[in-house]
């Protein structure tokens, strides 16, 4: 067949489509016959071949080195990345990737980089992709099907230093997650230096997921929900609880019932600090009923006694009673 369409070539046939057949004939056949140095010369050399097709056919049935040399002819980047995974090159079919810059192209060759664990390679096709905030997830995905945890983190904390383009928030909240799932020991000084630029929303429900309370309150705290946080300091005091800020969040509290909640927690688990917490609520006009707190410390009165003469100066019955009883 090739003598053949050789000898078809040196006739005059007229018209651009039939020399365009014997040319595109004459490509697939060289291809076929693995000629990769006769191959590579025709392409070269003048023809009005259709090298896509052909390209296209050869990828087809597993002939990936003609393809490759085919599509890298006429530039087709893309594919020409799709053929240089096949053939194990990554570090080209990165290149080739760069060159598309297509988000299909990227993702293939992420995939296959991940797979065959060149991280290094890897890293440079999921710098390209989580700037695009619809492809981080599924970025993600493809190192943790496979386990990569420390690998994924690593390359999403290479993206916070580069150029984040519109999805800094999107990168800084999947980043925060990872920590959560991952690297507790990390996430903290990530969640102070970055809370503000985060979607706190998604990050408090992972870490009620993973059960990490310490960073639930300061989620809670900086996102104004300081009732969410006084109950998770109650709830999970082994973890959470700190007098000092206890204090501040509970004066930030908009629901008055769990001023008494935590005034019952006290009394179970640190009544050594009852009168402190007591005092620093009661200074917040109209915020503590001290009556009520009579009501529910009338077998312990004794153990409030320094908040009762701190707040006899209001001359309550209720609290002038309470003191004559002790």
């Amino acid at each position: 067949l090739i003598t053949f369409l050789q000898m078809a070539r040196k006739k005059d046939f007229g018209t651009q489509e039939a020399r365009s057949v014997i040319d595109t004939a004459m490509l697939m056949a060289y291809a076929r016959t693995n000629m990769m140095a006769e191959l590579e010369q025709f392409v070269s050399s003048p023809n009005i071949a259709n090298v896509e097709q052909v390209g296209e056919q050869c990828a087809e049935m597993g002939l990936f080195e003609a393809a490759r040399m085919l599509y890298s002819s006429i530039s087709k980047h893309d594919k020409l990345a799709s053929c240089l995974v096949r053939l194990e090159k990554y570090a080209d079919a990165v290149e080739a990737a760069r060159k598309a810059n297509f988000t299909r192209t990227w993702k293939e060759v992420l995939a296959a980089c991940v797979a065959h664990e060149e991280f290094r390679l890897a890293q440079i096709c999921g710098l390209n992709l989580m700037i695009i905030p619809d492809e981080i997830e599924e970025l993600m995905r493809v190192y943790e099907r496979r386990g990569f945890f420390e690998q994924l983190i690593s390359m999403m904390e290479s993206g916070l230093g580069s150029d984040m383009g519109g999805n800094a928030s999107g990168i800084i909240t999947e980043l925060a997650i990872l920590y959560v799932k991952y690297n507790e020991s990390k996430l903290m000084d990530h969640l102070r230096s970055s809370f503000s630029r985060m979607n706190i929303p998604r990050v408090i429900r992972e870490c009620e997921r993973y059960e990490n309370w310490v960073a639930l309150v300061f989620l809670y705290v900086h996102n104004d929900e300081a009732d969410n946080a006084a109950l998770t300091m109650i709830h999970h005091a082994e973890d959470a609880w700190e007098h000092k800020e206890f204090m501040s969040v509970l004066s930030r509290c908009a629901n008055p019932e769990n001023l008494y909640k935590a005034v019952q927690f006290y009394v179970e688990e640190h009544p050594m600090e009852l009168n402190d917490l007591l005092i620093s609520m009661s200074k917040k006009e109209g915020v503590l009923d001290h009556s009520r707190v009579v009501v529910i410390m009338k077998r312990q009165l004794p153990l409030i006694k320094t908040y009762l003469e701190h707040v006899q100066v209001h001359d309550m019955k209720s609290v002038n009673e309470a003191l004559n009883s002790i």
